[in-house]
């Protein structure tokens, strides 16, 4: 006996979520290995001077993307096999994703202070490194924050954006004198824009829970209707 219309509707559903919840974990996982066997920033791996939130960083990223790909690729056959054990495997990741997800949440709103010091210590850091000794690596790490910033250098001092100019983002003059610092830029993002990181935490937790709902409600029907053949 086949299942339900709107059963077959949620299968397809969760299939298609699927196959974009894998394409994403796909992209972040190769985004992971990127910075981390890149030429330009393999050498912040090694050393003891390492710094610790970027490749603290990169290795999540690494870890998120294959789980993501592994949650993925047990939603796609659960659904298109009608597999309850794929579901059920499924529901306990996305399950595992939700509860972390919302730990991370309370950790870094009760430690935001601390968080956007890190962070700011890390750039401090990584800008000393280079004005020392000028290394590639450090160079394209530089530069990775401040494109994804829209900053440069650690205060708006002429001799210290001198240092790095070449790492800044490529504007016109007017836009280059009132591009802020990279420390004040990181504490707007986690000040200012708190709001819409929280927003967007809930709107994907939302999105979980509809994950979990649709895979039991697929996989109770599966099983009732295998229990009635």
């Amino acid at each position: 006996m086949g299942l339900p219309g709107g059963i077959t509707c949620v299968k397809y559903l969760m299939f298609i979520f699927n196959l974009l919840f894998w394409l994403a974990g796909t992209g972040v996982l190769a985004v992971g290995l990127w910075l981390r066997f890149d030429p330009k920033t393999r050498n912040l791996f090694e050393g003891e001077s390492s710094p610790y939130v970027f490749y603290t960083g990169v290795y999540i990223l690494i870890a998120a993307g294959a789980l993501m790909m592994v949650v993925g690729f047990f939603g796609c056959c659960g659904a298109i096999q009608e597999s309850p054990c794929m579901l059920g495997l499924f529901f306990f990741f996305l399950l595992l994703i939700f509860a972390v997800e919302v730990a991370a949440g309370i950790w870094g709103f009760s430690n935001q202070s601390k968080v956007v010091d890190d962070i700011t210590q890390f750039y401090r850091q990584t800008y000393n490194n280079y004005k020392e000794n000028k290394q590639d690596a450090l160079k394209e790490t530089l530069r990775l924050i401040q494109d994804g910033l829209n900053c440069c250098g650690p205060s708006t001092a002429t001799e210290d954006l001198k240092v790095i100019e070449d790492t800044c983002p490529k504007k016109d003059m007017l836009a280059d004198l009132i591009i802020p610092s990279c420390p004040d830029a990181i504490d707007e993002i986690f000040n200012s824009k708190l709001h819409i990181i929280g927003a967007v935490g809930i709107g994907i937790g939302v999105i979980m829970i509809f994950g979990m709902v649709f895979s039991m409600m697929l996989c109770c029907a599966i099983r009732k209707t295998r229990e009635i053949v």
